[in-house]
């Protein structure tokens, strides 16, 4: 993901928070002083969740940092730790290309249905999973073309999830 790219999606999130925090709140002063509220606005907020949450595991996924078991396989040899990396990403493909296969079908049959609040279609909605299974999958290819290649380095073989403090 190059840097324009990352800054879009970034700002992107944090107009999601936002926009979040403006609808929850807004409906809580709301409810409490003047005993009324905005009708969509936990409706939205939950859909608007959803984006936000599965776009943040996209960029945790582009930043390496996700959970691992990374004190087992750093105790590995090169040759392991290529086998183990090899078998983690793969197996995340997998999962990855199942997801994106089943969102495809949840978004293809959600674009029929309609929120009943909002009126927003669901496949719009449900669509958040099918952005964040490809784009994995598009990281978890290179990463896996950069190995079979050679291309990658022996000091990214095991990820150290959030030792950097950035």
């Amino acid at each position: 993901m190059n840097r324009i790219t990352l800054r879009l999606v970034q700002g992107a999130m944090v107009a999601m928070m936002a926009a979040m925090i403006v609808l929850v709140f807004g409906n809580v002063v709301l409810r409490y002083v003047f005993n009324s509220g905005i009708a969509f606005s936990e409706e939205a907020s939950r859909f608007i969740f959803m984006w936000l949450t599965l776009t943040g595991a996209l960029l945790v996924m582009h930043d390496k940092a996700h959970l691992g078991m990374s004190t087992v396989v750093s105790r590995l040899g090169e040759t392991g730790q290529r086998a183990c990396r090899l078998l983690a990403d793969a197996g995340a493909l997998a999962c990855c290309l199942l997801l994106a296969h089943g969102a495809w079908q949840l978004v293809a049959i959600g674009m029929d249905d309609r929120a009943p609040v909002t009126g927003v279609p669901l496949g719009v909605v449900y669509a958040c999973l099918l952005v964040c299974s490809v784009g994995m999958a598009a990281m978890l290819l290179h990463g896996l073309w950069r190995l079979a290649s050679g291309r990658m380095a022996q000091h990214e073989l095991v990820p150290q999830s959030g030792a950097s403090g950035e």
